[in-house]
């Protein structure tokens, strides 16, 4: 089955390229095209958001990820445990086993981010990137996707990632457009202000 290597998003055309390049890219593409080929996209893309997810909200198992003391052995049955105990599927397992023995875990996110860029891409959805504080609650997706359909984005997926460092508020990336509404940009906004007025 022949691969598109262009998408058309409405009004404009996405060349497949520009979210599949760099380590992640590669990875991501690799991945996308063996779910693809064994005809379990969904499925992959679906696990790949839950993986992505679990990362997001696990401290323990981002220390996992990026622990540069472990070594490659121990690191992947680590892994394939975590991944065992949440039931995802060989596909997902597999490939993050490659992941992990090639010394890649500390870019898994990056990867699974990649993924969901290409999925969204060929789909002619646009990627929307959302930092929270804490993790959204059904009542804010379904806000924000309405604020994103008022702004220009119909068709939109969004990504999500929680960072406890921002206080309060969301952070949205949309292509080169970044929404920052979090309580530490005000506060350093706030301090830079008062500095400048004494």
């Amino acid at each position: 089955m022949e691969r598109p290597t262009v998408v058309s998003g409405g009004t404009t055309t996405i060349p497949i390229a520009s979210v599949a390049n760099g380590l992640p890219g590669r990875y991501a593409t690799a991945l996308y095209d063996l779910a693809a080929d064994q005809w379990q996209l969904d499925a992959v893309l679906d696990q790949a958001a839950a993986l992505s997810r679990l990362i997001g909200g696990s401290a323990e198992f981002r220390t996992l990820l990026t622990d540069r003391t472990l070594d490659v052995a121990e690191a992947t049955r680590a892994l394939n445990a975590v991944l065992d105990a949440q039931g995802f599927g060989p596909i997902i397992r597999n490939f993050a086993g490659v992941v992990a023995r090639n010394r890649r875990l500390s870019r898994l996110a990056e990867i699974l981010d990649a993924l969901a860029a290409i999925a969204a891409a060929r789909r002619g959805e646009t990627v929307a990137e959302v930092v929270s504080a804490h993790p959204l609650t059904d009542l804010q997706r379904i806000q924000l996707r309405s604020r994103l359909a008022e702004a220009g984005y119909s068709k939109v997926n969004i990504q999500e990632r929680v960072d406890a460092a921002l206080l309060g508020g969301l952070v949205v990336r949309v292509g080169a457009r970044l929404y920052d509404t979090s309580l530490r940009s005000r506060l350093t906004r706030l301090h830079h202000a008062m500095k400048g007025a004494a």
